[in-house]
């Protein structure tokens, strides 16, 4: 055997990351020109098909490795070495936690799940990512002490090279300056430290780029983010300035789809926005930069963590009990852990395949502000003594196809995590009349902005749907979830005679895809106040001419965009081709 056999396998796997992050930064430089050029559906394709990129890699080097090196080197014997090699190779790497995790990915393709928490994998990052950007930042600094707020805003949007004109950049600007003069403390003494920082990519999704910086005077911080958009006459404006924390925490929340960005040193990326974003753990950002794997990687290692220092016992999670899925949770952590049902409970009839399916579609999709995010894990070791007794014998009464239980760990081998919600049926029984007026006004806006997204719920129960700690409603259950597209809304008939209406089922002929707005009423209007909501905010949700008029839309092709900030920050301008705030019909 040769000498330097770890070293080539180590050379080999770290070429196989280097391959997946530069067709990353391609799609994220290409973003760029699909933006000018207006491509939004490619855009949409795009973020969904970059999902896919890392299994590819990773499938696509272990096959590698199997074909060029024998299986006696490819074993835990010389795993060690292997990894030794591998860290010598990320000493000056730019992305060496990336590239860490996908040995990890590799490895564990390779060797027994039995090595997978020990020396062979990288269970605690072994390479630094402070100051990668050294030689070439990630952001650029501006003094707008030196030429004035103005030119220093103008530069700022000059640097980024936008090939389309500006509408009127100077008129924009003027806009950007008055709207950071009003948000600003007065007077403000300026500080010798006084400056914008703007990260080097722009951020782009849907129909929108976005400048991500922040303003810096002494120990004062104020991040911004300004939206730039395509005018009627395809011409770009700087639509917003965006400063208010709630709104900026929004914008990056992981209820939508990930942005396209060109991060060449990603670790710099996170740093900044977390500084601009204290709340957002590192591992949720990672996921906004697109790096799915490596936001996954560091959510486990904060779960593991949590575990160790906590003692409180896994139990069924609180709420109306799902058909499809079982659902725990551990209290002291803020997630539940999601598992699909060997068969689902009447009246539901779905199989599992079926339901993967959806919750894949809703990764590669646009979520719209209105989607948990989850994360998606297989061979999943929890300590068997953390279960209560309760919730150990459902998932073995449930999901005994998915558990593999030992003296002391349940591996399960299949599992979706989430962020832990109020449920929004159960947030309607004890909140205050304007709670839930507002809330329910939300719940209408989601299923809305789904629709433009192309996405019907299916199952409107209120149970489906959770309420964020900022108030907003996000929808949670995908195992009847269908494009709006694939649905037929209709009316119900008029019976023609009287013993029509007395029938116990239906009298007339119903499709697979049939639905009936009309009928939402039965089990949406919960109660005197919820009835009322509903009819003072969303009336036409019941109507099936107005999601026949959505789905029309949608099926000539229009892209149906849905701003991620408020009307009222907007600068005043309408324009045919740039999103309104509610451009449903």
């Amino acid at each position: 055997m040769s000498p330097h056999v770890e070293a080539r396998i180590a050379r080999a796997m770290l070429d196989g990351f280097e391959k997946h992050y530069a067709l990353m930064r391609h799609v994220g430089h290409s973003a760029r020109l699909l933006f000018e050029n207006g491509e939004w559906r490619t855009i949409q394709r795009v973020l969904g098909e970059r999902v896919d990129y890392y299994d590819a890699r990773v499938t696509e080097c272990v096959e590698l490795l199997r074909r060029d090196f024998p299986a006696e080197v490819l074993d835990e014997r010389h795993w060690g070495q292997v990894k030794l090699e591998y860290i010598a190779l990320l000493l000056s790497h730019r992305q060496p936690e990336l590239a860490e995790v996908f040995f990890n990915s590799v490895s564990c393709r390779i060797l027994h799940r039995t090595y997978f928490l020990n020396q062979f994998i990288f269970v605690r990052p072994s390479v630094s990512t402070e100051y990668l950007d050294l030689e070439e930042p990630s952001y650029r600094c501006y003094y707008p002490g030196r030429s004035g707020l103005r030119s220093t805003l103008e530069k700022v949007v000059a640097d980024f090279r936008l090939s389309r004109s500006f509408a009127d950049v100077k008129r924009d600007v003027g806009q950007v300056v008055r709207a950071l003069r009003l948000a600003l403390p007065r007077p403000l003494k300026v500080e010798p430290n006084h400056q914008l920082q703007v990260l080097e990519s722009l951020f782009f999704r849907g129909n929108v780029a976005y400048i991500v910086g922040r303003a810096l005077n002494g120990i004062e911080r104020w991040p911004f983010v300004v939206p730039i958009l395509h005018d009627g006459a395809g011409r770009l404006v700087l639509d917003a300035v965006i400063l208010d924390p709630k709104q900026l925490t929004i914008l990056f929340s992981s209820t939508r789809a990930d942005f396209l960005v060109d991060a060449d040193v990603p670790a710099t990326y996170v740093t900044f926005l977390q500084r601009m974003l204290p709340t957002k753990p590192s591992w949720e950002l990672y996921g906004m930069l697109g790096l799915g794997k490596m936001s996954k990687a560091l959510f486990y290692r904060d779960f593991l963590h949590h575990l160790r220092h906590s003692t409180d016992p896994f139990v069924l999670a609180p709420g109306t009990k799902g058909l499809v899925m079982g659902v725990f949770t551990l209290p002291s952590f803020p997630y539940v852990f999601k598992v699909i049902r060997d068969k689902a409970l009447p009246p539901k009839d779905v199989d599992r395949q079926a339901v993967v399916d959806r919750y894949q579609h809703v990764k590669r999709t646009d979520r719209a502000g209105r989607m948990a995010d989850m994360l998606e894990y297989s061979d999943v070791a929890f300590p068997k003594a953390r279960f209560s007794p309760e919730l150990l014998e459902e998932l073995q009464k449930s999901v005994p196809s998915l558990l593999d239980v030992t003296e002391d760990t349940v591996f399960v081998k299949h599992v979706y995590i989430e962020r832990r919600l109020r449920p929004l049926d159960l947030y309607l029984l004890s909140c205050s009349d304007e709670e839930a007026d507002q809330a329910i006004n939300d719940y209408g806006r989601c299923l809305k902005e789904l629709a433009a997204a192309n996405i019907f719920a299916g199952d409107l129960l209120y149970k489906n749907f959770g309420v964020t700690r900022l108030g907003r409603v996000v929808f949670y259950d995908y195992d009847e979830l269908e494009p709006v597209t694939k649905v037929s809304f209709r009316e119900l008939p008029t019976a023609t005679h009287d013993e029509d209406e007395t029938r116990g089922e239906a009298w007339f002929s119903v499709g697979p895809h049939d639905v009936f707005p009309e009928e939402w009423r039965h089990f949406l209007e919960t109660s005197p106040r919820v009835a009322a909501a509903l009819s003072r905010h969303h009336p036409d949700l019941f109507q099936a001419a107005w999601w026949r008029k959505v789905k029309r839309q949608l099926e000539e092709g229009r892209v149906i965009h849905t701003l991620p900030y408020p009307e009222e920050v907007r600068f005043g301008r309408r324009f045919s081709q740039a999103a309104p705030r509610s451009p449903l019909p």
